[in-house]
């Protein structure tokens, strides 16, 4: 019996990728969110504030900066006021905008086997995606560059749990005018999942599309076909969409990929202070957005993005993980059920390093997010110092609180269980350790951790008494040390090779 115990104390056996740090369970790769979403309003509440957000585009309208998009809104026929650049449009423009927009779709991997579902009760985590610093507990925060871009690539494409590919870190020492051409490059060489592409103008978006064609060996027609990659459209809160948003729009809509509509409403600051407030701004300007992008294409996908949060109205600055956020998030999720679209929510801190304020905001946003319904939630491994930083130990740290959500979404086949022989296995006053129900069962049966460490103090001080930034460390070190890249399809790497060394020498594209 002694013997028993001792190797049920083990911890149980993982899959292990190639850089000898498990990976996740295959099961990870597609997630269905069991739970039930919570709600901040009321039926009647959420229509109220539809409705609210359907007036304040009849009647205030929204500032349009894009020539074309604008003729696009006056050929569907909205009200233009060329004097403020204002359109206003009408609530059945919208109505057919929405029915127009498909509830779900799937987002094409590299192989069939990565294809992401959006939308329904399906649940995908993104990486970090944005910023200009890179941070580890070694070398400090410093600007990002190509080599920490790759690093945070080869973790994304690593770890099952983390299921859509961001442009994690902007590589500060690639030039403006060729930096979408390594970032394409680097996701599409480094992994399989679906991929990110910036919307900053139309030539760089048309470069980044032909990239993704040449990995994936399809034509145009087959490329408008199905979506391939997404991109983030921020509306100009409170009500305006610029120059390169709009034309993001427009360009994604004709190829028929994805566009995450997400307005920036910070409650007190670019939206009004209370939450139904800052609900109705958003809902207004994702609105606008997504009706823009079925005028150019009905039927190209869009998801409904949020990122409404409160700011700190000492300081100014956002604040993430809030109670404000969270009942947001409970609310925005609301929203897009009401208008049948898939929802993006987002996981965030203010914090500016991996510690224990960085953990429960970003818990409080994670489950506010989860609760809410969320079909994709961005910036889920990562995120530091309210978006300026990507932490390569909270990306371990956060891909173990994503795992464990994971290991909550499954659910237990009771049919097929034996439960009341499990029962009947142990006389009163035993215990379950030796039985036969256990013993068949306790290397699979728990969730075993990828950072905690359950050993006692004596043990953890004897190792060295390492915090779980510590072995974070170890473990992203050692992913990236073993890294191997997936293989393309013949032909594709040297395609894109001579593609991104052409347009080099042709100067590339700058953001528009």
């Amino acid at each position: 019996m002694t013997k028993r115990v001792q190797r049920l104390g083990q911890r149980p056996r993982r899959e292990v990728g190639s850089a000898g740090v498990p990976s996740g369970k295959v099961a990870y790769r597609r997630l269905t969110n069991p739970l039930q979403p919570q709600r901040s309003f009321s039926d009647d509440q959420i229509a109220t504030l539809h409705d609210t957000a359907l007036r304040v585009l009849e009647n205030l309208g929204m500032r349009v900066l894009n020539e074309e998009a604008v003729e696009y809104f006056r050929k569907a026929g909205a009200k233009v006021d060329t004097s403020s650049s204002t359109v206003f449009i009408d609530r059945g423009l919208v109505r057919q905008a929405l029915a127009s927009a498909p509830a779900s779709f799937a987002l094409a991997g590299g192989s069939s086997d990565r294809d992401i579902q959006i939308g329904g009760s399906s649940t995908a985590f993104v990486c970090i995606g944005g910023p200009p610093n890179v941070m580890d507990i070694e070398r400090g925060r410093r600007a990002g560059t190509r080599e920490d871009m790759r690093t945070f690539l080869k973790l994304t494409q690593h770890f099952e749990i983390v299921h859509l590919l961001s442009v994690n870190v902007e590589p500060q020492d690639v030039p403006l005018e060729l930096r979408h051409l390594v970032q394409t490059e680097g996701q599409l060489t480094l992994s399989n999942k679906p991929l990110f592409v910036y919307a900053r103008g139309s030539n760089q978006v048309k470069d980044m599309f032909e990239m993704i064609r040449l990995a994936r060996g399809v034509d145009e027609e087959d490329f408008r076909a199905r979506p391939y990659c997404f991109t983030v459209i921020n509306t100009n809160s409170p009500r305006q969409l610029d120059v390169p948003m709009c034309q993001g729009i427009i360009d994604f809509a004709r190829a028929k990929q994805v566009a995450i509509i997400t307005p920036f409403t910070l409650a007190g600051a670019m939206a009004p202070i209370t939450i139904a407030g800052a609900l109705a701004l958003q809902h207004a300007e994702a609105l606008a957005g997504i009706t823009l992008s079925q005028i150019v294409n009905p039927g190209a996908p869009v998801v409904y993005g949020s990122f409404t949060s409160n700011v700190d109205m000492k300081s100014g600055s956002p604040a993430f993980g809030t109670p404000e956020f969270v009942r947001a998030a409970f609310g925005a999720g609301q929203l897009a059920r009401h208008i049948g679209l898939p929802w993006r929510g987002s996981a965030a801190t203010a914090s500016n390093t991996p510690d224990a304020q960085a953990t429960y905001e970003y818990l409080n946003s994670v489950w506010g997010s989860v609760l809410g319904g969320v079909n994709m939630m961005l910036h889920a491994a990562g995120w530091l110092e309210s978006g300026l930083s990507a932490s390569l130990e909270k990306f371990i740290l956060d891909v173990e609180m994503l795992q464990t959500i994971a290991e909550i979404f499954q659910t237990a086949d009771l049919a097929t269980d034996n439960l009341y022989e499990a029962i009947a296995e142990v006389e009163p006053g035993g215990h379950f350790f030796g039985a036969p129900y256990t013993m068949s069962r306790y290397q699979t049966a728990f969730y075993s951790p990828l950072v905690s460490d359950w050993r006692n103090f004596g043990q953890w001080s004897e190792d060295g008494s390492k915090t779980a930034t510590m072995r974070a460390n170890t473990i992203w070190k050692k992913v990236v040390e073993d890294f191997k890249a997936p293989s393309l399809h013949e032909g594709a790497e040297e395609a894109l090779r001579e593609f991104v060394a052409r347009r080099t020498r042709e100067g590339g594209a700058f953001p528009a």
